[in-house]
C-alpha cells in the first residue's frame, strides 16, 4: 500500500510514522532550525530527521526514493541485512541516484529492532539526510513496555559538511575550542615540575596530536528528534508506565554520554539485537550505534534526557513529562577530559611515534619543524613574555643541555622573550642530551609489531573496552553504573559458536596534524579490497594506534564483538575502538557481493579510514561477477 503518515494519531509518540509495504521518500533542500541558528540542509520528505520508517519482520518492502537535489544522492539502510545491490553505497553497491530520478529499493525484512537510514553521498548525512527505522518482530517482544519513543541524536554545525572538511584539511584543530595555553603550561609546571611538563608537551608534539584531541569538531548544537536544547523535544508518559527509548546516534562526529537524572535505564537492545537486560545510570553511544532502554518514572515530575558530548563541548537535551511545557533542571557540562600517554598504553617506543608515517604514507622532512605548535599550546601571545618567574624552578635533569641545535627552529611569536632569568635554574642530569635524532625519525620496520599489548594489561582499569588513562575512562555523573561493552550479553545466540578460519589485523592509523586517516597506514584510494570467502568465519583484530576513538561499521554482515562471553558475545553493526586499545570481533561471511567497511566519523571516512570488502563465492554472486570499481566514496558514512 502507499505511504501513509499517521502523525496526528501518533504525534505524542514520536516523529512522523510510516507504515508497511510501499514507501515514498523525497530528498529535499530544507531549512534546519536548531534554536541557536538556522541553516540550509538536506532532509527526507521535507524534514530532518526524515520520517520514522516502521517495518515488520518477514515483509518485503519497496521504497521509492526521488532525488529533488541538483546533485547525486543515495540512501544506505544502516544495520539492515539485505542484498548488496540494495545497500546504497555509490561506487560499491550501485551508481547512485541522479538529480530528478526515482530509484526503487526492494529488499526483505529479515530482522527486528532499531536501526536508521542516511545518505552515503558526499556530506549529505552531516547536512541532515537521515531518519530512523523501527522493525517490529514477528513474535512477541521479550520485555513489556507501554510507550515507545525514538530518540535520534545529532550534532548540527553552522558550517556545511564540505566547509568543515576544507577547514579541517587547512588546520586540523580549526574546530577545537579547548586548546591548551601558556597559562596551562605554567600551571602544570608548578604542579608537576618544569621538566615533566616540558617532556609531556614534547611527546605530544612529536605525536602531532594534542591531549585535548578528544573531539575533532566542536561548536555544534546537539539535537534530539530535530529539536535543539532550547526547543526541548518532549515525550509524554503517565506515572508508572514503562517507556521504551530507542536511542540512535546519527551524528557526524560526536559521541554522547547519555543519562536521565532521577531514572535508572535498563539496556535491552544494542544495535538492533536483544541483550540480557543490564541496568545503568549512564551510557556512551558511539556515532552510528543504537541502544534501546526501558525507564519507569513512578512520579509525575519531569525528567531531563541529557546527552553530553564525550569532549564536554556541547549537549543535546529533551524531556519526559506528563504534559507539554513541563521541564526539569538541565545539568551543567562536566569538565572536559584530557588524554594522557597512558591512553596509548605506555608502550615502549610509542612515545613520539608519528602514526601517520607508517606503511608508505608520505611524510615531509621534519628538519626545521615548527615546534611552537606543540601539543596545542597557544603561543601567539608570547612576545615579550617574562620568564623571570621560572627562576628557582627545579629542573633536575637539564644540566648541560645543548640548545644550540634549536637555532634553526621556527619560533614565530617568541621574539623578545627574556631567557636571562633561566641562568640559575637547577638543571642537573641532562648533560650530553642529544635531541638531534628526533628530526626525521625513520619508523619503517614497525609493520610486524605486535600491538596486542596495547590492550590494558596493568590492572589499573578492569574494563578492556576503554583506554586506561584518565582521559576517556567514563564515570557516571552520580558515581553509579556506566555501561561497558563488557556488560553486553546476547539474549539468544544468533550464530553457532565455531573457531574463526583466519584473523585479519586492521590497524587504525592517522596523522591528526595533516588530517589524514587510514587503515594499516594506507588511505582508501590507495588500498586493495579486503577479500573474504563466502562461508568462512573471520576474526578481525582492531588495533587503534591513534588518540581518537573510532566507530568501525561493517556493512551487510553482523559483527560479533568479543567480550569474553563465548556464544553470548553481543552482535553489533558498529564497534567502537578506544585509543591505544585492541578489540576483536568475528564475522560470519554469509553475504556475497561488495560491501563498505569504515570508520563512521564522517570526516575520517572521507579522508581514508575506509575499505571495500569483496565476498567471493556464495549461492548468488560468483566471484567472477563481482566487479572491482574504484570510485572514490565521499564523506557520508
Amino acid at each position: 500500500m502507499k505511504l501513509r503518515f499517521l502523525a496526528s494519531a501518533f504525534g505524542l509518540m514520536m516523529p512522523a510514522i510510516v507504515f508497511a509495504g510501499e514507501y515514498n521518500l523525497t530528498v529535499d533542500r530544507i531549512q534546519i532550525d536548531t534554536g541557536d541558528f538556522v541553516k540550509e540542509g538536506i532532509g527526507y520528505n521535507g524534514a530532518s530527521p526524515g520520517p520514522v520508517l516502521r517495518f515488520k519482520e518477514g515483509e518485503e518492502v519497496s521504497i521509492n526514493v526521488t532525488n529533488n537535489l541538483d546533485e547525486m544522492t543515495s540512501i544506505h539502510w544502516h544495520g539492515l541485512i539485505l542484498p548488496f545491490k540494495q545497500d546504497g553505497v555509490p561506487g560499491i553497491s550501485f551508481t547512485g541516484i541522479k538529480p530528478g530520478e526515482t530509484f526503487t529499493y526492494n529488499f526483505p525484512i529479515i530482522q527486528s529492532g532499531t536501526y536508521w537510514f542516511h545518505s552515503h553521498s558526499g556530506f549529505q548525512e552531516p547536512d541532515g539526510a537521515f531518519g530512523a527505522i523501527v522493525i517490529e518482530p514477528e513474535g512477541r517482544e521479550p520485555y513489556r513496555y507501554d510507550r515507545d519513543y525514538v530518540v535520534q541524536l545529532t550534532d548540527k554545525h553552522p558550517h556545511s559538511g564540505d566547509r568543515i572538511m576544507r577547514n579541517l584539511k587547512m588546520m586540523a584543530d580549526y574546530y577545537n575550542r579547548q586548546q591548551l595555553t601558556v597559562g596551562d603550561f605554567a600551571e602544570d609546571a608548578s604542579e608537576k615540575g618544569f621538566l615533566a611538563t616540558l617532556k609531556d608537551r614534547m611527546m605530544w608534539g612529536d605525536m602531532r596530536m594534542m591531549k585535548v584531541d578528544v573531539e575533532d569538531v566542536q561548536g555544534f548544537t546537539g539535537m534530539i528528534n530535530g529539536k535543539g536544547p532550547d526547543q526541548n523535544w518532549t515525550g509524554l508518559f503517565e506515572p508508572g508506565e514503562r517507556i521504551r527509548l530507542r536511542f540512535i546516534n546519527s551524528s557526524a562526529m560526536t559521541y554522547f554520554d547519555v543519562r536521565i537524572p532521577g531514572l535508572e535505564m535498563t539496556v535491552v537492545q544494542a544495535d538492533g539485537n536483544n541483550v540480557q537486560p543490564v541496568t545503568v545510570d549512564e551510557f556512551r553511544i558511539g556515532v552510528a550505534e543504537t541502544y534501546d532502554v526501558l525507564v519507569r518514572p513512578k512520579t509525575a515530575e519531569a525528567y531531563t534526557i541529557f546527552a553530553e558530548s564525550m569532549g564536554r563541548s556541547g549537549f543535546a537535551r529533551a524531556t519526559l513529562a506528563t504534559k507539554e511545557g513541563l521541564e526539569a533542571p538541565v545539568p551543567s557540562l562536566r569538565e572536559p577530559p584530557l588524554l594522557t600517554m597512558a591512553d596509548m598504553g605506555e608502550m615502549e617506543g610509542m612515545a613520539g611515534m608519528d602514526h601517520g608515517s607508517m606503511a608508505g604514507m608520505d611524510q615531509p622532512d621534519m628538519e626545521g619543524m615548527d615546534h611552537s605548535k606543540m601539543a596545542g599550546m597557544n603561543q601567539s601571545d608570547m612576545e615579550g613574555m617574562d620568564h623571570s618567574k621560572m627562576a628557582g624552578m627545579s629542573q633536575s635533569g637539564m644540566e648541560g643541555m645543548d640548545h644550540s641545535k634549536m637555532a634553526g627552529m621556527k619560533q614565530s611569536g617568541m621574539e623578545g622573550m627574556d631567557h636571562s632569568k633561566m641562568a640559575g635554574m637547577n638543571q642537573s642530569g641532562m648533560e650530553g642530551m642529544d635531541h638531534s635524532k628526533m628530526a626525521g625519525m625513520k619508523q619503517s620496520g614497525m609493520e610486524g609489531m605486535d600491538h596486542s599489548k596495547m590492550a590494558m594489561d596493568d590492572g589499573s582499569v578492569s574494563d578492556p573496552f576503554y583506554a586506561k588513562g584518565s582521559g576517556l575512562l567514563p564515570v557516571a555523573a552520580n558515581g553509579g553504573k556506566f555501561l561497558s561493552y563488557a556488560d553486553l550479553k546476547a539474549q539468544k545466540p544468533l550464530f553457532e559458536e565455531r573457531e574463526a578460519t583466519r584473523e585479519i589485523e586492521l590497524r587504525l592509523t592517522g596523522n591528526m596534524e595533516r588530517y589524514i586517516w587510514s587503515i594499516n597506514g594506507v588511505k582508501y584510494e590507495d588500498a586493495d579490497p579486503i577479500r573474504l570467502q563466502y562461508g568462512e568465519r573471520v576474526r578481525f583484530k582492531f588495533v587503534n594506534e591513534t588518540m581518537m576513538t573510532h566507530p568501525m561499521h561493517l556493512h551487510g554482515m553482523w559483527s560479533i564483538l568479543d567480550v569474553g562471553a563465548g556464544q553470548l558475545n553481543p552482535v553489533k553493526h558498529t564497534v567502537s575502538v578506544q585509543p591505544g586499545t585492541t578489540v576483536y570481533m568475528e564475522t560470519e561471511v554469509d553475504a556475497p557481493g561488495q560491501w563498505a567497511f569504515h570508520c563512521h566519523l564522517s570526516y575520517h571516512a572521507a579522508t581514508g579510514m575506509f575499505r571495500k570488502i569483496i565476498v567471493e563465492g556464495g549461492p548468488e554472486t560468483p566471484a567472477a561477477a563481482v566487479s572491482e570499481q574504484s570510485v572514490k566514496v565521499g564523506g557520508g558514512a
